[in-house]
């Protein structure tokens, strides 16, 4: 008999493919489709909970972008954190009793030497942003939660994560649609970027779905998880074989409205611990990743 699966934000980025997901079309999981609602009116969370108590939770939902978290701290911390507090509250409300899986980000981690590569589950957070700092403080709350209530309550760390149907707003995505526009004569062979000769951990986002569900199965109650790929990779590297892959050279011009401030120069992590305790291993490449990143925007942008 399957259980029922409650995800927040399955009209994101991340929500899409977790709705594709081929576990998901098993006998595992059923998964509730509540429509939209707002976390931060708690009279919305209850409706959205009201018709099936759920057995387990991924909670994806959230304000996820930096620039945006420096624009407007309020709004994310109160998102991020508030909203989190709303929807556990009306869980407990609800007599749930499941698995909660929260979804933080490695983002947490902030400035970390390179003697402390890779980045392991003990490091200490030391958040550079107000959208690492908001989800610092989700995790704090959630890990409070783990220790009075008789749930189960993971939290995972994804890293950088990538794949088709990205919002042009992150860089990997931004530079793929770039190159696609380039490839059919939308654009001059010029791509704007801003610092890309930081490195950083990109993970396939079905890789990163394929952690989640393994969590909800194996995950440890009050535990932290890193969700990534254990590859360092520069940014440069990566337009690179993306211009490669979609035949075309183009010049690189530094914009400096895309740089941002407290910027970590390098970047790789840990998922030994994830791996130990789930059996999860990534299994897409990194060069499939972009050639699925090119495609997709082929079809964007013709539409």
């Amino acid at each position: 008999m399957s259980r029922k699966l409650f995800v927040t934000g399955l009209t994101g980025f991340v929500g899409l493919h977790l709705r594709q997901a081929h576990a998901l079309s098993g006998e595992k999981w059923e998964l509730l489709n509540p429509g939209r609602f707002d976390l931060l009116r708690p009279e919305m969370v209850e409706a959205a909970l009201a018709e099936e108590l759920p057995d387990a939770v991924i909670h994806l939902a959230g304000q996820t972008f930096v620039p945006e978290a420096f624009r407007d701290p309020v709004r994310t911390v109160q998102v991020n954190v508030l909203g989190t507090l709303n929807l556990l509250q009306a869980l407990k409300r609800r007599g749930f009793s499941g698995t909660f899986l929260y979804v933080s980000s490695g983002d947490v981690y902030g400035q970390v030497g390179e003697a402390d590569l890779p980045i392991v589950e003990t490091q200490p957070p030391q958040p550079r942003n107000p959208y690492a700092v908001s989800k610092v403080s989700a995790e704090l709350l959630c890990q409070q939660w783990s220790y009075v209530e008789p749930w189960r309550i993971i939290v995972a760390r994804p890293f950088n994560h990538i794949g088709a149907g990205q919002g042009e707003s992150f860089v990997v995505a931004n530079m793929a649609r770039q190159l696609v526009r380039v490839r059919q004569g939308l654009q001059v062979p010029r791509l704007e970027v801003g610092d890309i000769d930081v490195t950083r951990d990109f993970l396939d986002v079905e890789d990163v779905v394929a952690a989640y569900l393994l969590l909800l199965e194996e995950g440890r109650n009050g535990e932290i998880y890193n969700v990534c790929s254990g590859q360092e990779r520069k940014v440069r590297d990566l337009i690179a074989e993306m211009a490669r892959l979609a035949g075309v050279e183009v010049e690189i011009v530094q914009d400096p409205a895309r740089l941002r401030r407290a910027e970590q120069r390098r970047v790789v992590g840990s998922s030994d611990k994830l791996q130990k305790e789930t059996g999860w291993k990534p299994g897409i490449s990194i060069t499939e990743t972009l050639q699925r990143m090119l495609s997709d925007w082929e079809t964007r942008e013709r539409q």
